[in-house]
């Protein structure tokens, strides 16, 4: 882990994370000062599970995985951050302040790190930003709801299936869509629940169908509306 030069056009990024579209000039020139540019290298820990959660994160490259050791040794994956992204901000309105996992970059990675306790005095003197943040945060949350309904309540083909569609993309496609998994298939597999001879298990009957074709971790969809098909969609 090292620190780099913070790049210049900063304030145009931060605008559009939503933690920071509420403040105005000032408040945000006061997180800026305090704001760090910190460089991973692949595997690298960026914190870990109970560690005094001091400062949160938005992702600038590569990607994030966060996560757990359960007992027995095996790593739960919550989530993998990509570009653009916030992490760890929830843990600064918790009474007990630690990082509930651990965070570790999956490639090479670099990452903006700011001070909670600067951005807790700035929400501390402007009821109005509280309120903009309150709703921002309202809608994030509301994204997070939706998966853990689609985790607890849905079957693992559901999950994968879903996924799948999630990472199709959305425009300018000419001919048949490929998917170019971000991540180790393992990763994916932990991030929705999903053991990983399921998940190859799932990807194998697929390819079975028709529906895709899979090479390392591009992914060739041959019929996205069987695709979607499996979903009720």
């Amino acid at each position: 882990m090292h620190f780099l030069d913070i790049p210049p056009g900063i304030d145009a990024t931060l605008h559009r994370t939503y933690l920071f579209a509420s403040l105005d000039s000032e408040q945000l020139q006061r997180m800026k000062q305090h704001m760090k540019l910190i460089a991973l290298q692949e595997g690298e820990r960026l914190f870990e599970h109970g560690q005094p959660a001091e400062r949160f994160y938005l992702l600038r490259e590569g990607q994030i995985k966060l996560g757990r050791v359960s007992l027995d040794g095996t790593e739960k994956v919550i989530e993998i951050i990509q570009p653009g992204q916030t992490f760890a901000e929830a843990v600064m309105f918790m009474d007990r302040k630690r990082y509930p996992v651990g965070g570790a970059a999956i490639g090479d990675a670099q990452v903006y790190s700011f001070d909670n306790k600067v951005f807790l005095q700035v929400l501390r003197e402007s009821m109005d930003t509280c309120m903009r943040l309150m709703g921002d945060m309202s809608m994030y949350l509301r994204r997070f709801l939706n998966e853990i309904d689609h985790l607890t309540l849905q079957n693992a083909t559901y999950r994968l299936v879903s996924y799948l569609l999630s990472q199709l993309p959305t425009a300018g496609v000419v001919g048949q869509p490929s998917i170019e998994l971000q991540a180790a298939k393992s990763i994916i597999a932990s991030r929705l629940s999903i053991q990983p001879e399921t998940f190859s298990r799932i990807l194998n009957n697929l390819c079975r169908s028709g529906i895709i074709s899979v090479h390392g971790r591009s992914i060739d969809v041959h019929d996205p509306a069987r695709l979607r098909e499996l979903t009720g969609a």
